[in-house]
């Protein structure tokens, strides 16, 4: 592929997993001659030891603004997945400039001044509160695991449930309650896609809705798949067709 049609992928993980959950879906962008780079955030993965109270959703934009300035990459698609929504947002407000696109995997898509707790109330309350009556009130551990269909994060497959195991570790509560600044009106020119895991059928998984115009006026790009939320681990050929088409 001409270097003309070379992308740079930049895949940012939700909350409680790791880098290590795209792994099936970087070799298939990198196969289509683009570059990508899965990083763990703070407190997860390689970086799990780093995990403390004082980690928040500023940490988690500042590990991705830090890499697209020490690897200069510019005209970057910024893919994020269920929480990492939260996370693109605000490295889009940080350095508009580096981004060509952004990609919304099953995720969290705020606007300004909103936390996660605002974009889903409920359930993050749930989880916040379950904390607080834990001995360790500042941080939350992963879901546990539900029967089918949803399963541990719609992964419902035995082998893949038990590789999934591997990478998740617990989040502070912190990156759950800090708001996301998008004051930045050079965010709105960039444009979006909203990729929404459906489950068996459209209709089975109820979502904040996508506005029908983007904020830089062109007509929503709002594609579905048939999966449960950790599409890159259930479905990764059909989630990286649609990563491909994006922008």
């Amino acid at each position: 592929m001409s270097t003309s049609h070379t992308k740079t992928y930049v895949l940012v993980h939700g909350a409680w997993h790791s880098g290590r959950v795209w792994d099936r879906v970087v070799p298939l962008l990198t196969r289509a001659g683009h570059q990508v780079v899965a990083p763990s955030l703070t407190g997860h993965g390689e970086k799990e030891h780093l995990l403390t109270p004082d980690v928040d959703l500023d940490t988690h934009v500042a590990d991705v603004v830090a890499l697209l300035s020490e690897w200069d990459l510019t005209n970057v698609v910024l893919v994020g997945h269920s929480y990492a929504g939260m996370v693109i947002s605000g490295v889009a407000g940080e350095v508009p400039e580096r981004i060509a696109h952004l990609v919304y995997v099953d995720a969290m898509v705020p606007v300004d001044g909103e936390s996660a707790l605002d974009v889903i109330p409920e359930k993050t309350q749930r989880l916040i509160d379950a904390a607080a009556a834990s001995d360790a009130p500042w941080r939350i551990p992963p879901v546990p695991e539900m029967p089918a269909p949803m399963g541990l994060f719609g992964v419902t497959d035995p082998a893949d449930t038990a590789w999934l195991r591997t990478m998740l570790s617990d989040e502070s509560v912190r990156c759950f309650l800090q708001p996301v600044r998008l004051d930045n009106p050079a965010v709105d020119a960039i444009s979006r896609t909203h990729i929404h895991c459906v489950g068996s059928a459209p209709g089975d998984v109820t979502r904040r809705p996508v506005p029908a115009v983007q904020p830089n006026g062109a007509a929503s790009q709002v594609r579905e798949l048939r999966s449960g939320h950790d599409c890159m681990v259930t479905v990764p050929d059909a989630l990286t067709d649609l990563l491909l088409k994006a922008g």
